[in-house]
């Protein structure tokens, strides 16, 4: 894998997700989320990826050696504390008897620190370097958000699919830029793992009108916030173009 990510940043990481994908939808497939097996798999993947990460000398770049020095600016990350707390709006109706709750507990934090790290790191990262960093922030979003369509293969029916791909894409925008305007990912590490996991104790019992009021106020929060990040929030050197291409920045750094 060194090797390979020497050669070419994006083709790694896409090969992180391809294998992410494919082994956590056969497990999850094969036992269920409530299983010790799919945990162990998440697990796995994940020390596999942190392993990668500090055995090459990129925890750094990939924003995993300490919190956002400019919180303020970022004014601490509020919408995504407003997101974490999103699934338990409808009240609380674990999915799971103990033990498979607690199982699928861990893997769903497992998942947000995954997730964080493949797109908002790897992916991320991989474009970034080209000195595109439109492209970057769109394709990891947009493509963390379409990810989302993989659980109509492990039994969710299409509307609840749908309404997650949105969800997914408008908060992928916010953890992205979250990221590239802090230079730290763990408050976006911490936010997902918190969404996952609440939606496993979470009511699905909601009424239509509150899911479309919440998902309009995610759009609209989403929006509003990337704005004020992007307008407002200096890029970190870790971050900047320059620090990637060798080039002097764009406008839109």
């Amino acid at each position: 894998m060194k090797k390979l990510y020497e050669k070419s940043e994006i083709t790694a990481a896409i090969l992180w997700i391809v294998v992410y994908a494919a082994g956590m939808g056969t497990l999850q497939n094969l036992f269920g989320l409530d299983s010790p097996w799919h945990m162990l798999g998440l697990f796995v993947i994940s020390a596999a990826m942190f392993w990668f990460v500090a055995g090459n000398g990129l925890l750094e770049k990939y924003g995993l050696t300490g919190w956002a020095k400019n919180s303020r600016a970022m004014r601490w990350f509020l919408p995504l504390w407003l997101f974490s707390c999103m699934n338990l709006f409808s009240g609380f109706l674990p999915d799971y008897p103990v033990p498979g709750l607690i199982y699928a507990a861990i893997s769903m934090a497992l998942v947000g620190f995954a997730e964080e790290l493949l797109f908002r790191g790897f992916l991320f990262k991989a474009i970034l370097k080209d000195g595109s960093v439109k492209t970057a922030v769109i394709v990891s979003s947009v493509t963390f958000g379409l990810g989302h369509i993989l659980n109509l293969f492990t039994g969710q029916n299409l509307t609840e699919t749908l309404t997650q791909v949105v969800f997914a894409v408008a908060v992928g925008f916010v953890f992205t830029f979250v990221f590239y305007k802090s230079g730290s990912l763990l408050p976006g590490i911490l936010a997902h793992s918190f969404i996952d996991v609440s939606s496993v104790f979470a009511s699905d019992e909601g009424s239509v009108l509150l899911n479309v009021i919440l998902h309009v106020a995610v759009l609209a929060v989403s929006a509003a916030y990337c704005i004020y990040l992007a307008k407002r929030v200096e890029t970190p050197a870790v971050n900047r173009v320059e620090a990637q291409t060798g080039e002097t920045p764009s406008q839109d750094q």
